[in-house]
């Protein structure tokens, strides 16, 4: 398809909300979401939404029963939709703090994605801010899979930097159960990340890269809290 015949987007909702403008659009037959003008993800593709939980769950010991599994982000429900349909994941958590975001697949059009995943008797969405749920929870998990930006030297707002601080990845750390795995999504690779997550305590650090189109592979970084 050339660039003359590439269909429009057309604006199907658009909400100001307490962290800045949120817009779904429908380019075709694909969906993308916009936060405060940056593109942030759409349904063309989502291997690297999907890599990020299977890698998750690789990455834990096959032996573990029922691992618990959060996901900062709902998007486009590619990630949610991968974790409920392996079996082997137990609870899943969703933590989304856009409402927007929640009604889009809940009552629309982007249900026809994530629909039969909501239903899932495991899934939980709860709708607060990835940030503070880590600082204030109490429960952990077996695996925390994060996807709120466009990572970590990419923020869509300047407070999810704090994601990615050493307070953030100490919260991180702390909602894990001993073994857990922390997953992150990036749009682009980060060298920093990496020294970063050693320095808070995470150990295995590797990346996972998945070549696009054009331009830089979108990235999962994976590390280890240790026993």
């Amino acid at each position: 398809m050339s660039t003359t015949d590439t269909p429009r987007p057309v604006v199907l909702d658009r909400r100001d909300g307490p962290f800045g403008e949120v817009v779904l659009r429908e380019r075709g037959e694909d969906f993308e979401i916009i936060a405060n003008g940056c593109f942030l993800m759409d349904t063309s593709d989502g291997r690297s939404e999907r890599l990020l939980v299977d890698a998750a769950l690789a990455a834990l010991p096959a032996d573990r029963p029922a691992p618990s599994v959060l996901i900062g982000g709902l998007g486009v429900g590619f990630s949610l939709v991968r974790a409920a349909a392996e079996p082997r994941w137990g609870r899943i958590t969703v933590v989304e703090r856009e409402q927007a975001v929640v009604d889009w697949h809940r009552d629309g059009p982007l249900g026809r994605i994530s629909g039969a995943a909501l239903a899932d008797p495991r899934t939980e969405i709860l709708r607060t801010d990835l940030i503070a749920h880590l600082r204030t929870a109490t429960e952990r998990y077996d695996a925390l899979c994060l996807d709120i930006d466009n990572g970590p030297d990419w923020t869509v707002t300047e407070d999810n930097g704090n994601l990615y601080s050493p307070t953030g990845l100490a919260a991180c750390r702390a909602r894990l159960n001993p073994g857990g795995v922390l997953a992150v999504w990036s749009a682009q690779p980060s060298a920093e990340f990496g020294p970063a997550l050693r320095n808070a305590g995470f150990h295995a650090v590797t990346t996972e890269e998945v070549a696009v189109a054009r331009g830089v592979p979108d990235v999962v970084h994976l590390a280890l809290r240790g026993e």
